[in-house]
């Protein structure tokens, strides 16, 4: 299987930093084929120019890093997004990154009778997304109301049509203990050694 990992996270020893290690280590041992898109380390810009905007109105990227990273989602059979929240959202990269890189054109094109979106990556089997943040899980539900599901799995993801959407959401990072944490890292190892 090919996996896209996209990942945003600016410090290296953050825990998000340690889920991409055990993720792409559970990868590996599954014999699956991992495409890192580490958008701090490769200097993504998250605004969307005027440049931007017009390609994307034209459905044709204009920006080479853009361009790069959408010809490596087109053979992928799995997206996974690993980010912590900051502010019940996403950080400013994964954002640029939905505006930019998932544009009309490469990863969906409006239904041809007007209503509704057509996923373009065929071989897109699903998507994961892996989360941190330092919230309860209870309060970012009820009080907050899950943004990030709503946000990206629904109106990003579902609507463009794809299928097998899931979020694996790590809460209260920074006050577990230490063998939680340990806990959760060999958890998801375990998980995507035997992903299909």
């Amino acid at each position: 299987m090919r996996v896209a990992i996209v990942f945003d996270h600016p410090y290296e020893k953050s825990f998000c930093n340690a889920i991409l290690e055990a993720v792409t280590a559970g990868m590996r041992k599954g014999k699956h084929e991992v495409d890192l898109i580490h958008l701090n380390n490769d200097g993504f810009n998250p605004a969307m120019s005027k440049e931007d905007l017009k390609a994307f109105v034209d459905h044709s990227p204009v920006d080479p890093q853009v361009i790069d990273y959408s010809n490596r989602l087109k053979n992928v059979d799995h997206l996974i997004f690993i980010f912590p929240i900051w502010w019940d959202l996403m950080p400013a990269m994964t954002k640029g990154f939905i505006d930019r890189v998932l544009s009309p054109g490469i990863v969906y094109d409006h239904h041809p009778r007007g209503f509704g979106l057509v996923p373009l990556l065929k071989n897109l089997k699903g998507v994961t997304l892996i989360t941190t943040m330092n919230k309860p899980k209870i309060m970012y539900s009820l009080l907050i109301g899950n943004l990030i599901r709503k946000a990206m799995l629904r109106s990003v993801f579902k609507t463009m049509g794809y299928k097998n959407l899931s979020w694996i959401s790590h809460n209260m990072v920074k006050s577990v203990s230490q063998e939680k944490r340990v806990k959760w890292l060999n958890d998801l190892e375990k998980k995507f050694a035997e992903f299909e």
